[in-house]
């Protein structure tokens, strides 16, 4: 089974209610909404989740969208996002095969907008586990 990280965006007043919409529209793999806070702006939080791949992905929830993580680093990424951190790091040449230091990336949630990348600091906020929520 191949799984699709997804990415909800709610704002701290209303994660209460995020994750019931969370949680009602998906079957949440592993059990577990990670609930992410922007270091810079503490009422924006980011609630990702793991749901079982689907080719044809569209956004299930409002203000979701599909994500890619490293481990290692705790990085949140965009496929455009590492496109354009390629691009910086490697002289505005787009290559597959460049090795990124996602150290420099850590607890960074990597995005793009008409602006081009934008980097958020995170750090955890919650850990809910779904069975527990839904009782």
């Amino acid at each position: 089974m191949r799984t699709q990280l997804l990415c909800t965006f709610t704002k701290q007043d209303k994660l209460n209610e995020s994750i019931d919409i969370i949680v009602s529209c998906n079957k949440i793999l592993y059990d577990k909404v990670y609930v992410f806070t922007d270091v810079n702006d503490p009422s924006q939080l980011l609630c990702t989740y793991n749901v079982e791949f689907n080719e044809d992905f569209q956004e299930p929830t409002i203000d979701t969208i599909s994500l890619h993580r490293k481990k290692q680093s705790n990085t949140l990424y965009t496929i455009n996002a590492l496109n354009e951190v390629i691009r910086s790091k490697n002289n505005g040449i787009l290559d597959k095969k460049f090795m990124v230091d996602w150290d420099e990336f850590q607890n960074t949630l990597l995005l793009t907008n008409e602006n081009g990348l934008t980097k958020i600091p995170t750090k955890i906020h919650s850990i809910i586990d779904v069975n527990e929520w839904l009782k």
